[in-house]
């Protein structure tokens, strides 16, 4: 898809705690369960939203945590609002990230999947993942009424996500369809 870029300048909507009804801190956390000194990217951080749900769990266990975005205004945001000193900004798209092979554990994706799935981008997440890291991807669904989110259009349904990580060499362990949104996880 790749339509939908969120424009910074709407910014501040990303904090809004009603995020949380299309996937709770509770809910990401228990689907990237994190053990000590293991390094996890936001893929499309934004603000720093879920971001900071991640970073303020993984700093009694020395997790690091890159969020990822391509536009810089959303890093400016995210360095006004604080950047917990365990996460690193990272400008970059999501087809071409700087980092290693084998270099993250994890990798998440909370409403971005429909910008940036593509083969290439998801290709990349695979090489920098280490083998068996995990991907956790909460995004809006196609089957979705489109009352919240991007246009219905520009959104995957579980099924053509699953597809899409499947072609690219993940294996879905498991997946679920809410009213607006799906999640799913992945392994490399």
């Amino acid at each position: 898809m790749g339509f939908h870029t969120f424009d910074p300048e709407k910014a501040a909507k990303l904090e809004d705690a009603g995020r949380y009804r299309y996937v709770s801190r509770e809910e990401l956390l228990a689907r990237l369960p994190l053990g000590a000194d293991e390094t996890v990217a936001d893929l499309g951080s934004g603000t720093g939203f879920y971001t900071d749900d991640v970073a303020d769990f993984g700093e009694a266990s020395n997790v690091g945590v890159y969020a990822v975005d391509m536009q810089d205004a959303m890093h400016d945001y995210y360095r006004e609002k604080g950047v917990p000193e365990n996460v690193a900004l990272v400008t970059a798209t999501i087809d071409d990230l700087p980092f290693d092979d084998d270099e993250l554990d994890a990798a998440f994706s909370t409403m971005t999947f429909h910008e940036f799935a593509s083969e290439d981008a998801l290709a990349e997440v695979g090489r920098v993942l280490r083998p068996d890291g995990r991907l956790v991807v909460a995004d809006w669904s196609a089957d979705g009424r489109g009352e919240s989110g991007p246009p219905v259009e520009e959104r995957y349904d579980l099924e053509t996500a699953r597809e899409l990580l499947t072609a690219a060499g993940f294996e879905v362990e498991s997946g679920r369809e809410r009213p607006e949104t799906f999640v799913l996880v992945a392994r490399r």
